[in-house]
């Protein structure tokens, strides 16, 4: 077969896929180590400005944790863990909105549009998006989300831009909080009324013992038995939640693997997880 009729045949496989998320929005949640791979970034960026051309409303739902340690590192500023979480002073707030907001959302913005896209990028401070409390004391600026505000990244949809979003929190008065990357994808899939969350992670889906669908009533029994259980606890929990409040499908996909946001988008293979509701568990060692 020549490389043109492979190439027809290729797009002919996906014209399913395209008439079904014409117009769709899906929401990607971009970190780990894709982030810090050039390559990698370079693949998923080309990916998100592929969607677009091909009639989808992605958006793009970021972290940057690498980013914020090298910094504070560079700083001299200590890092203290409380119950394996980061207690955020006033301090590391600072460099954590310095790092998400003035470096890592402006290089992705940047990089969006010099591969031929039309990026916005945003924090959740931006027209209220991300509007938060803070957790608690013990942990500082610490942020968990009470609404998402999606007007500012529904305008930027509807004009044609691919919204970045970084995971900055706002109290409304003045004060801004670090929200968790995972718990603000999930949030903002769920407020754009999202056909799909895609999670890009370091390994092949949620974890060796699951790898391929994950009915969300079968949650509750898998971390009882522990298979579903320290981090992987609060990115579940995110991904059940999307789902509970209107998210038609959600996918943790190895990021690792160049490209795999379109192949979970336009084949049945995927590259991960799924969960869902649609069917019953398949690939889970119980």
């Amino acid at each position: 077969m020549s490389d043109v009729a492979k190439k027809v045949e290729t797009l002919m496989e996906a014209m399913p896929y395209l008439e079904k998320y014409q117009g769709k929005v899906i929401v990607i949640k971009y970190g780990g180590n894709a982030m810090i791979n050039d390559e990698l970034k370079d693949a998923v960026l080309h990916d998100v400005v592929m969607l677009k051309l091909l009639g989808l409303k992605p958006v793009l739902s970021h972290g940057g944790g690498p980013g914020i340690n090298k910094m504070l590192e560079k700083l001299n500023i200590p890092v203290q863990f409380i119950n394996g979480l980061r207690y955020t002073s006033e301090d590391i707030m600072r460099v954590v909105e310095m790092v998400l907001v003035g470096q890592v959302n402006t290089e992705l913005v940047g990089r969006i549009n010099q591969i031929g896209g039309k990026a916005v990028g945003l924090s959740g401070v931006s027209g209220d998006i991300y509007h938060c409390h803070k957790r608690s004391e013990e942990l500082g600026f610490v942020g968990d989300i009470d609404y998402v505000n999606a007007d500012a990244i529904n305008a930027m949809l509807d004009a044609g831009f691919i919204p970045v979003i970084a995971p900055v929190g706002t109290d409304g008065q003045g004060n801004t909080y670090n929200i968790n990357g995972d718990t603000a994808a999930g949030k903002l899939a769920s407020a754009l009324g999202a056909e799909k969350l895609v999670i890009l992670t370091d390994i092949e889906g949620l974890c060796n013992d699951i790898n391929s669908y994950l009915n969300i009533q079968d949650v509750k029994a898998l971390k009882d038995k522990g298979t579903i259980a320290g981090g992987m606890i609060p990115k579940v929990d995110c991904c059940v939640e999307a789902i509970e409040e209107g998210v038609t499908s959600v996918h943790i996909i190895d990021g690792r693997k160049p490209h795999s946001v379109l192949y979970e988008a336009f084949t049945t293979e995927g590259t991960g997880t799924t969960i869902g509701t649609a069917q019953p568990s398949v690939g889970i060692k119980w």
